[in-house]
Parts: C-alpha cells; structure tokens; sequence
C-alpha cells in the first residue's frame, strides 16, 4: 500500500543515541496515507459501535460474545495487518497495524483479547511457522474462526521465563509429550490454538502449537482480577498431552528466539494500545472539567486543571511521537522485502529492541499517570462505577507487568545496548572516550539560533551526552559485573527513555503542518514542556548513578561534568500548558495528531 514512510538502507537499533537525527527522516502521524485514514475511520466505527457498547456484557464474562467480537475483527481484515496475503492476511505497513492497534486499545477489555489474538499468537506463526503450520492455523487465527492464546508464564516463572517447568518428553515417533501448568494466560477461557513454552527433555526450551482438543488439555478457572473483568485469564493445565513433532514451533532449543521476539512486538504494541487508551481519557477529563462546575465556574479554568490536562496531553504527545518515530523504522526495515520473509522480520524486531522496550515501560507509565489524573479530575465520580474513569484505571495496572515487567525491561534497555557496544556493534566506548576528552577540553559554546526550537534541540543533544557519560562510566566501573548493579541500569535506562522521548517530540515538532499554524503551536508547546521537564528529571538521576559509581574527587569531578553537559536554560512551562489544556477543552479530546 502507498505510505509516506522515509526510505532508508539500514535501520540499526540504538544509533540514535551515538548520531544527530534528521528530524525530515522521522515518521511521524502526520505522515499518515489516506489509506491509513480510512483504516482509522474503519476500526473506530468498529470500536465505537461494536464494542464500546458491549464492555458491561463482556465483564460478566461472555465469551460467546468475546469470540463474536474477534470473528467481526477477522471480517474487517484488522487482525490481518501483520499477515501476508497467502496466509490470509491483508500485508500491510506497520503504520497500519498501528493504526488499527491505537483504536483497539479504546477497546477495555476487548483490546487485551485482541492484542493476544495478533502479537502473541498471529506473529510467532508469522515469524517462526513452517509453510505447513502457516497454512494450517494463520487462516483461521486472521479470521477469527479460532482464537489463540500465548503460554508462557508459570506460578515460578514469570520474569524468569527460561525456568518454566512445563516438561516436553519426546517420543521414539518423534512427537512430545507435554506436561505443566501456564498461568495468566488471556484467552486461556476460550482459546483455540495454544502458543505453548516447553523444555524438552527437562532441557532445551521449544515453542510448540498445542490445540484445545488435544487429550489433557483444559483450562482452570477464571482468575478473578483488579480489572480487564471482560478479558479471559486463566491457567492453562497440559496433562500428558500428545503433540505431533510438525507442530514443534522454530527449532527444538530456540523457544527463547520465538519468546523474545514475540514479546519485543508485543512490548510496541502495548504502548501503541496505550496510546489509544490516553486518548480517551483525555477526552472524557476534558468534557468533564467542562461540564463541572465550582464555586461558580467550571473547573476547566482552575491553573490546577490545567496543569493535569496540559501534562496528560504532553506526556502522550511524547510517547506516541516515539511510537511513530519506530513504526518508521519498522517500515523502513521491511520495504525493499518480500512480505513473506520471516527472517527480516525476525532481525528487525530483535534489532529494535531496546526501542520496544522503551516504549512498553513509557506507554504504560504515561498510561497510568493520564488515568490517575482523569480520576483525579472527577473528583468522587472518579471512584464509583457510575463513570468509565474508575474501570480504566482498574484496567491499566497490568500494563505494567505485562510482556515483561518494566523492572525487567528497564534492564534490557541498558544491558542491551552495553552487549552490542562489546560486540563493536554500537560506538559506546569510543563516544564514551571522545566525550571524556570534550569534558576536558570544552568546545566554544554555539551561537544562539531563532530557529524553532533550537534550544530544545541542543537540549536533547545533552541529554545524550548525559546517557553516554553515565553508562560509560558504569562498563568502566562494575566491568563484567554490571548486570548485577540493577539501581544503576534502571537510572540509565531512565534517562534513555526520556532521551529518547524528547527527541522523538522534537523531530515531530519541527515537522509540523505549516498549514496548520495552531496545531504547530501547540506541538512545540508539548516539546518544550517535555524537555524542560527532562531535564529536571535527567540531572537528578544521572547525580544519584554518579554518586553511586564515584565519591571523594572522582565524583566532584563527574558532578562537575555533568553542571557543563546539562547547562538547559528553563521554559514557562505554565503558559504552554495552559494553552495545551484549552485546547483539549475547545476540542473535547486530543488535538496533537
């Protein structure tokens, strides 16, 4: 299908942090095809008509209803974005998968049934399946005539998932004989194919596709959660179940390759999901604070109201600039392949990893903040049933533990970058080494520049100084024990997300609709808000990694390095907020997109 997506030879993972970005080479939402719209204009008509108003049916559990819901997804073609055409599938962008991905995340309950049915089930058989299993299930998955499920987690292997216990026996006509229990699994209730982690011999982790009808598997009772009430999550229990050796799912040894990947393309669309989700509640904050009257007027023109409405809206600007900034890369990798090329598919997702993981912790964590606030906003009406707010905020908790805790992904993102710096994939040492030498040796600072956002810009460029000093000095102080210094990879991770952040809202700002003089405004307000704030947030984290890794001189001298490195002259924060709030107010929702 026809995209404005920029067309490049390479994408490498993390390069970002080592290389100025072109802000004209960045994807961005208002880069999106006509093509892309009428996709939107599809899926929202479904969501708004076909689910939204089911959500109360669906939380008592209705699973009839639940698979009607994914069959109509099937009829639509949106489970099939992700799937070439001789599978079924419509084959294209990932800015479409997006797309249709945003909208469902307005879905509740409805779109973690979804996101099971496409990331967790559809993808591993897209990336990982032999012809014979392509032809077998993606039909009937991208249809909705079956439902799938993804069984990973155990009761002693969540985070750990390399210690599932669930045991695969191979037999002398080279099937397996697959024993254990899987817990948390949505879909589990109702599932029709079962992305199934086993060890076998006790030894080698392998991806089988389990059925429902095979003898010895069953499902245990619904859990009774904090929310997602309209998603079905319950153990799935295999006793002695007979798989035949074609339904073994990659090779025998590699279950982590088909886990990892399948969770990185999980992890980005957790966070597209997100974004749809914050976008709804701005929406319902902002018809609220409207309507809401106090001592004599509504609550919409209170500073404090503002404030909340002005963050929500720039903290989902930030993240769905980072969202699209990916998808760009994600289509820039695939272009010039065959649909059908698994193993480009494969490389492209473990190479954006550390972007996935980026993203699942901020979509997640602005997630929540945006919910909080939108119960905050509705006051004791926030807290009854009575208003959506109270069930979105139940719901969103999970997506925090979801494909991988952010505790584990906050590791990932840093530890990952180190491996491919060791490996010589990545210039972290060198940069680590030209910096101590600029540190030493400042260069004249830049002459000041009228152009738009130029102080952001070079903020942004600090910011990434700022992550290369402190992991620098983290591979040079802990050596090969880093990995067991978690509080210093969490605060650098932290500061890569919000490097990465900024810059993504940056790019996406300068790449503004000239036509559109307001919407401009706006989004360099969000931009300037998200780095002045930042910075804040940088400085102080990278001062509690410094005087963990340092003390005496060693750490005057580095706390000193960092005064010259983050020199961001403060924004008024209150006027772009402000306008931010009343816009969002005028227009009833989200304006930024």
């Amino acid at each position: 299908m026809a995209t404005t997506t920029p067309t490049a030879s390479a994408v490498t993972g993390g390069i970002w942090l080592f290389e100025d970005t072109d802000a004209g080479e960045t994807f961005t939402p208002e880069r999106l095809s006509d093509e892309h719209r009428l996709i939107d204009q599809t899926t929202e008509e479904f969501v708004s008509k076909e689910v939204m108003p089911n959500h109360d049916q669906l939380e008592t559990k209705d699973w009839d209803l639940a698979r009607k819901l994914v069959r109509r997804s099937g009829e639509l073609g949106l489970m099939g974005t992700d799937v070439p055409e001789a599978y079924g599938g419509i084959d294209l962008d990932k800015a479409s998968s997006v797309v249709v991905g945003t909208r469902v995340g307005q879905g509740g309950s409805f779109g973690s049934t979804f996101g099971a049915q496409t990331s967790l089930s559809i993808l591993p058989l897209v990336c990982f399946g032999t012809e014979t299993q392509k032809q077998k299930y993606l039909g009937k998955l991208v249809s909705g005539e079956w439902v799938g499920a993804y069984c990973l987690s155990e009761s002693g292997s969540g985070s750990d998932a390399l210690g599932a216990k669930t045991h695969a026996a191979r037999q002398d006509d080279g099937s397996y004989v697959l024993s254990g229990e899987k817990m948390w699994i949505t879909n589990g209730g109702f599932a029709d194919l079962y992305v199934v982690f086993a060890k076998v011999d006790g030894e080698h982790f392998t991806a089988f596709l389990v059925e429902r009808d095979y003898s010895g598997v069953s499902n245990g009772k619904e859990e009774h959660k904090m929310g997602l009430h309209g998603s079905s999550t319950t153990p799935v229990v295999l006793q002695d179940v007979n798989v035949p050796a074609e339904n073994v799912l990659g090779d025998v040894g590699k279950g982590h390759k088909v886990a990892f990947n399948t969770l990185n393309y999980g992890r980005f669309k957790l966070a597209v999901a997100a974004s749809g989700g914050a976008q709804v509640a701005i929406a319902e904050a902002a018809r609220y604070a409207a309507e809401r009257h106090q001592f004599g007027r509504p609550i919409a023109s209170f500073g404090a109201i503002k404030h909340k409405l002005g963050e929500m809206t720039v903290r989902l600007f930030a993240v769905e600039s980072m969202i699209y900034r990916t998808t760009g890369l994600l289509d820039v990798s695939l272009a010039d392949h065959d649909a059908g090329d698994a193993d480009v598919l494969r490389e492209t997702l473990e190479e954006l990893a550390v972007e996935c993981s980026i993203l699942k912790v901020a979509g997640s964590e602005m997630l929540d903040y945006v919910l909080d606030e939108n119960v905050q906003i509705h006051g004791g009406n926030g807290f009854v049933k009575d208003y959506a707010a109270e069930r979105h905020y139940r719901d969103s908790r999970v997506n925090r533990i979801f494909e991988g805790t952010n505790e584990i992904n906050r590791l990932l993102i840093p530890g990952t970058l180190v491996r491919r710096a060791l490996k010589g994939r990545l210039p972290l040492i060198a940069e680590a080494r030209r910096l101590q030498d600029e540190i030493m040796n400042p260069p004249a600072l830049p002459e000041d520049s009228d152009a738009p956002l130029s102080d952001q810009v070079r903020s942004v460029g600090a910011f990434k100084k700022t992550a290369v000093m402190v992991l620098g000095l983290a591979m040079q102080r802990y050596g090969e024990k880093l990995t067991d210094e978690q509080e210093v990879l969490s605060w650098a991770a932290d500061i890569l997300i919000d490097t990465f952040a900024a810059e993504s809202a940056v790019a996406r700002a300068l790449q503004a609709p000239t036509d559109a003089p307001t919407t401009a405004l706006l989004q360099q307000d969000a931009a300037s808000v998200y780095v002045n704030d930042a910075a804040g947030r940088i400085e102080t984290t990278a001062k509690s990694a410094l005087a963990t890794m340092a003390e005496g001189d060693d750490l005057r001298l580095s706390l000193a390095a960092l005064r010259r490195l983050l020199k961001v002259t403060p924004v008024n924060t209150v006027v772009r907020r402000r306008r931010l709030a009343d816009a969002v107010v005028g227009r009833a929702g989200y304006t930024l997109n």
